[in-house]
């Protein structure tokens, strides 16, 4: 009964410092003829959720209030369908942490997910391959999970949390008042006013853009962002696979017109991901679902673009590594499953690009995920990247106002983007770099490539240090 009697008197000293607050704000002029939040997040996707689910779960942040902003319907209590969906994420370790820190991952595993053992990366102009795997098997590398089956498990761990978000769906912001932006006199004001769709107006300390690639935030905060179109498109499908194998394998084979990567997500299936030429993604819709089956066993069985000058220059690399390092017996090349069929009306495309912001932070405005970057998903490193984001805003948050800041100032903000900047551009040019070495068939890059590949396999430390970086 204390308990009880405690967060009814949280929730009221809640309601009558938020009430203070903006009949203090309003005599100032800064909520006049409008609503006040202390942290508003534009855009409820997988991230945008994440960030709110961790905001509402941080003690220091009790008597704040937080709104989250989702464009679309509320569509209910979700129910995992029988078809899997075509769009999937492989989780790593730190983003299985970060979700059971707020009672999502929980929420996943009672749901649906699939672990991924080992991954085996190969290429199709030569015989260099590298695995990876955690000692004798015991640890998943990552979790192939759905993304409806994360957002939903997001959102179930939002709703049941006792400091509860607001949630405003079927709500976006059409136009903002930024600090510093213009030279109007709310321009100078301490806080972000936003005009939403329904026509009312919301103000707060602390825009959080996680509104994704198109971001309204960062386009309308101002923020330099680099681009690059690649001129590839991914193709999306579900995949039974043929029996007789154990399917916790993830694979991934580059090709000279983009990588093709098989994801387990059960016994018998697998998530494609083909990245592609535009030309050649929408052929690949447009066949029937047996030449489907047909292209995609040939993308990994295929051996009529090996390099003869690349496989015997690797051979005598070979040969001589052997003699510095022994042969690892966990790296044994094992051949790609074979494609029976493919689940019909999983079929789709998008484009691929690479976008990334200068800055994270404005003065009381901060991006994640999507919002602040976007990268070639050979890697599978999108989304853990976005909610790496979530965990060091969560954090950065929580010293700036155990300190008594105020959330939107830009000291513990720029702390934010120092350290993940950080970790993220590093992910991005080696992602980029990786797209681009793999995008060609001139010798002298194929030998080179094939020579690295081989190397790093060889050597069990930095295929350790590879993991551990991919796993933070």
């Amino acid at each position: 009964m204390a308990f009880k009697w405690s967060a009814v008197l949280t929730r009221s000293r809640h309601n009558l410092l938020n009430h203070l607050c903006q009949q203090y704000i309003g005599t100032s002029g800064a909520a006049k003829n409008g609503d006040f939040a202390d942290i508003v997040i534009s855009g409820g996707g997988m991230v945008g959720a994440a960030m709110a689910c961790a905001l509402a779960n941080n003690s220091c942040l009790q008597d704040k209030r937080i709104i989250l902003l989702e464009a679309g319907k509320d569509t209910g209590e979700f129910v995992v369908p029988d078809q899997f969906s075509n769009r999937t994420c492989a989780l790593n370790p730190a983003t299985v942490r970060l979700l059971s820190s707020f009672g999502s991952w929980q929420e996943i595993e009672g749901m649906r997910c699939f672990s991924a053992l080992r991954m085996q990366v190969w290429e199709s102009c030569a015989d260099s391959m590298i695995t990876f795997n955690n000692s004798d098997m015991s640890e998943p590398l990552a979790y192939i999970v759905e993304n409806d089956v994360i957002l939903a498990a997001i959102m179930r761990a939002l709703k049941n949390v006792k400091n509860q978000v607001e949630i405003r769906y079927e709500t976006n912001a059409t136009a903002f008042n930024l600090p510093g932006r213009g030279d109007s006199e709310e321009a100078k004001m301490p806080y972000v006013k936003l005009n939403l769709n329904d026509g009312s107006v919301l103000k707060t300390k602390l825009l959080i853009g996680a509104d994704g690639t198109n971001s309204a935030v960062r386009k309308a905060s101002g923020f330099h962002t680099i681009n690059r179109h690649y001129d590839q498109s991914a193709v999306v499908a579900t995949l039974m696979l043929g029996e007789g194998l154990s399917n916790t394998t993830a694979w991934q084979r580059f090709l000279p017109t983009g990588p093709i990567a098989l994801l387990p997500i059960s016994d018998t299936m697998s998530s494609l991901v083909w990245s592609t030429t535009k030309e050649h993604a929408k052929n690949l819709q447009e066949l029937s679902p047996e030449s489907f089956v047909d292209a995609v066993n040939d993308a990994l069985w295929h051996e009529r673009e090996k390099n003869e000058i690349a496989g015997k220059l690797l051979d005598g690399f070979k040969n001589v590594l052997n003699n510095i390092v022994p042969a690892d017996s966990d790296g044994v090349r094992q051949l790609p499953p074979t494609v029976i069929d493919v689940v019909d009306k999983s079929r789709a495309s998008f484009p691929l690009a690479l976008t990334h912001a200068s800055q994270y932070v404005r003065p009381r405005v901060a991006l994640i995920g999507d919002a602040a970057h976007r990268i070639h998903p050979l890697a599978g490193q999108g989304v853990n990247l976005g909610f790496s984001d979530v965990a060091c805003l969560n954090d950065m948050l929580t010293k700036a106002v155990s300190s008594g800041a105020d959330p939107g100032a830009l000291t513990h903000l720029l702390q934010y983007e120092t350290e993940r900047q950080r970790q993220n551009v590093p992910v991005m040019l080696t992602i980029d770099g990786l797209q681009r070495l793999y995008g060609t068939e001139f010798t002298p890059v194929v030998v080179a490539r094939s020579l690295g590949l081989h190397a790093v396999h060889s050597l069990p430390f930095l295929k350790k240090f590879i993991m551990e970086r991919a796993s933070v």
